[in-house]
């Protein structure tokens, strides 16, 4: 029976993995750190990670291994080379999590646009009780309806984003990191136009060379100081220290991050220091992990491993 192991289930939140019994010998843990990988990898046939490093340093050690599986779309964490060298297959889902990340894409732009935590803390700190009127107007709200709105990278997160935004009523525009993402259906501009033009900035490109800090402090300067900036691609695209510094002096209205240069953060992020906090939305890498999205993320990957033991390897990278 072939080994199976799980290295950080915990990743995927209270789930039902039970499954992976049916296909073999599974073990399952929670969290793997760095010194644990050889010692739980060393007999399996099977890997399965989301985050844990799997480099030549731990995987020679895994004399029977198979297949890994990545429980992700990006698998940077995992050194294909040696893997391709050493005839291990190495699978990744794509496409899971599209309609979730748009969702929360749009979820953080409403709740600033709509200064929801505000308007929350108001009413249920009794503070509405003693208003003489009906409504309450401190904090200005904004329609979707007439922005240009910006955004980075279109793939098939950033179009569908695109799509939306237009049925809100927005112009759309784009910017193509690659140089290769192009089409009729909005208005293709230049990274200085998009900067200049764009009263929402949506990013959905992945990290490289050409995204890498992208979004600085002098780029931030050239915004409108009314635009809000969303990063749902990858934390370093946005230097966040440049963003708190930008953010404490107005010169942008508002920002929501889902991604971090560094994950889980440090104490000492300068973006838990900012002294505009109504301004900035975190969230703790989530826009993927709705319970359908993970649910689609775990299915297809059990299928990968049934279709490599079936000799279909439609997902395989190497």
């Amino acid at each position: 029976m072939r080994n199976i192991v799980l290295l950080d289930g915990k990743t995927m939140g209270t789930f039902d993995f039970s499954i992976l019994s049916e296909l073999g010998n599974f073990k399952y843990y929670d969290f793997t750190t760095e010194e644990e990988v050889v010692d739980r990898i060393k007999e399996a046939n099977v890997i399965i990670t989301n985050k844990v490093v799997l480099n030549e340093n731990n995987l020679k050690e895994a004399k029977n291994l198979e297949i890994i599986c990545e429980m992700a779309t990006g698998y940077n964490n995992i050194d294909i080379e040696y893997a391709r060298n050493n005839s291990i297959a190495v699978t990744n889902v794509a496409g899971y999590s599209t309609n979730t990340v748009v969702q929360h894409t749009f979820a953080v732009l409403l709740s600033l646009y709509n200064k929801i935590a505000y308007y929350d803390d108001y009413v249920k700190s009794g503070r509405y009780i003693d208003s003489n009127i009906f409504t309450h107007l401190d904090k200005p709200l904004n329609d979707i309806s007439g922005k240009t709105f910006g955004i980075i990278g279109l793939g098939e997160i950033g179009k569908k984003v695109a799509r939306i935004a237009e049925a809100f009523g927005a112009k759309v525009i784009y910017y193509s990191t690659s140089g290769k993402n192009s089409t009729d259906e909005f208005e293709r501009v230049n990274f200085e136009e998009l900067l200049n033009r764009s009263d929402i900035i949506s990013i959905h490109a992945p990290l490289n060379e050409r995204t890498l800090g992208l979004i600085n402090y002098e780029a931030m300067k050239k915004m409108k100081k009314s635009v809000v900036l969303i990063n749902m691609g990858r934390g370093p695209i946005v230097v966040e220290e440049d963003l708190a510094k930008a953010i404490d002096e107005d010169l942008i209205s508002g920002a929501a991050l889902d991604v971090f240069e560094k994950e889980p953060i440090n104490k000492g992020n300068m973006l838990l220091k900012v002294k505009n906090k109504e301004k900035l939305i975190l969230t703790p890498h989530i826009a993927w992990a709705s319970i359908e999205s993970r649910t689609r993320l775990f299915n297809e990957m059990v299928e990968n491993i049934k279709a490599f033991y079936k000799g279909d390897m439609r997902n395989r990278i190497v």
